[in-house]
């Protein structure tokens, strides 16, 4: 049968030819955009992930105790505590979570936050793929919250490529990666948010850090922050409590010295400078003939230290080091704290109306300067507990230094204390022996004042004692 279009299967085939023309025209095109999912993001991730290690410490927690612990009313609590022996004590082991980066694949070395490791005895490193390695602790340093592991591997380790802080922008992308609440190589992104930042935690004041836009969690302390090129340029760390939707990270640029001091060292030396500053006003300022109150005053220069021998004098205005201006005394200490043993430091100074410039070779304070200082500072002479001090003084402990001596005009000597008393701290840093008390001696002696732990049989006390 034919018609106005032919035969019918004419018709058919028209039909069949007009609507693979409709479905080729509007069908979805699947193939004609195809992004790439492989971001530098997930770049960086894949390459820096071998390197990032997970950190279990176990812990041996000592906690007094008595028989009627947790059934006393709080304000009893004293008490109870001081009426019974306190060799009443429960043990107990903790274990504590964090992160790390292989820094040094060769070598087996591990950075991480110095609080992942406190008081740690036993440290497991966990890698990527679940091989397991003892770690040693090469060295900590509690003031700048950090510390280096070591491990020995059969084979090289992967490693983090190091990076640059001196030219973070604000605003760039950056990559956390670490073991929050147990959660293995967790990875989380963000931007930095500041630099140079400074905020006080734990009724301690911290300095120079990274702001970013992502929590960092207990668990993320320690591990890597990267940039998108998968360089390190922070490690994070979980030290401010308040912290919701912001973190903070410790600079590379910062760590680095710290990083060879504990490596070569096992602790950060210290650079010896010989100067005690002030902060200055405007009136103060005003006398001396300043432009402003910008600077540091000179209060006091040691006795043949780099500072003398350079030619500053009590009453300069230090008023840059290195380049790097000086405003107030927190910006001279971080500058002091950078400065490693041996190294040159340019140093502006306001004289007279007169800017000079002054070469300071810095050192390291002298060994026998040291054993000095308690009997300059505090009035009293040390020594290590030894067998026969310990009969002498009837004494319980075997960790300290013993007080031999002191001079009967002094504020130690007017407070109570007495040869046979025990020294077991001083300001932050745990007494052992007579090396640690000069060391923690040495620190302290700038500050105005110095907090001890003197232990005298099982009682414990602290004193303030100013030093200037």
């Amino acid at each position: 049968m034919t018609g106005r279009f032919g035969s019918n299967k004419a018709c058919r085939h028209f039909g069949l030819a007009f609507w693979v023309a409709v479905f080729t025209i509007f069908a979805p095109q699947a193939n004609a955009e195809h992004y790439n999912r492989e971001t530098p993001v997930v770049k960086a991730v894949r390459a820096v992930s071998p390197a990032v290690v997970n950190i279990s410490s176990q812990i041996q927690v000592r906690q007094a105790q008595h028989p009627f612990s947790g059934m006393a009313p709080p304000h009893l609590e004293w008490f109870f505590r001081d009426f019974f022996d306190p060799g009443w004590e429960r043990r107990y082991r903790s274990t504590s979570l964090g992160s790390g980066v292989i820094i040094d694949g060769e070598r087996g070395f591990i950075l991480t936050n110095a609080h992942v490791v406190a008081r740690a005895g036993t440290i497991t490193v966990t890698l990527m793929d679940e091989r397991q390695f003892e770690a040693q602790l090469v060295g900590s340093d509690p003031d700048s919250d950090l510390a280096v592991l070591r491990i020995e591997a059969d084979e090289p380790l992967p490693a983090v490529a190091m990076g640059r802080c001196d030219d973070l922008m604000i605003g760039e992308t950056v990559i956390a990666i670490g073991n929050p609440f147990g959660f293995s190589h967790t990875v989380t992104t963000g931007v930095i948010s500041a630099v140079n930042r400074s905020f006080r935690a734990d009724d301690r004041e911290y300095y120079d850090f990274i702001q970013i836009d992502a929590s960092i969690n207990p668990g993320n302390s320690g591990g890597p922050l990267l940039n998108i090129n998968g360089e390190l340029i922070g490690i994070n760390t979980a030290i401010y409590a308040k912290a919701q939707g912001i973190g903070f990270a410790i600079p590379i640029d910062r760590a680095q010295r710290i990083i060879n001091d504990l490596i070569n060292f096992g602790e950060v030396i210290q650079a010896w400078i010989g100067l005690r500053v002030q902060d200055l006003d405007e009136r103060l300022a005003a006398y001396l003939g300043l432009p402003d109150s910008e600077g540091v005053l000179v209060r006091t220069v040691e006795k043949d230290s780099p500072a003398e021998k350079a030619g500053i004098v009590s009453g300069d205005v230090i008023r840059s080091l290195n380049g790097n201006r000086i405003a107030d005394t927190e910006a001279y200490g971080r500058a002091a704290a950078a400065t490693a043993p041996r190294q040159p430091l340019d140093v502006e100074v306001w004289r007279e109306g007169r800017v000079l410039k002054k070469t300071v070779r810095t050192s390291v304070y002298p060994p026998e300067k040291a054993a000095r200082l308690a009997e300059a500072l505090l009035g009293i002479t040390v020594a290590d507990i030894t067998p026969e001090l310990r009969r002498r003084y009837r004494l319980a402990v075997s960790s300290g230094v013993v007080i031999t001596s002191l001079a009967p005009d002094t504020f130690l000597a007017q407070t109570g204390i007495k040869p046979g008393d025990v020294i077991r701290q001083v300001g932050d840093k745990p007494v052992r022996n007579r090396q640690d008390f000069e060391k923690a001696l040495v620190k302290q002696r700038l500050q105005s004042a110095v907090v001890l732990l003197v232990q005298r049989g099982r009682q414990g006390y602290y004193i303030t004692v100013e030093l200037y």
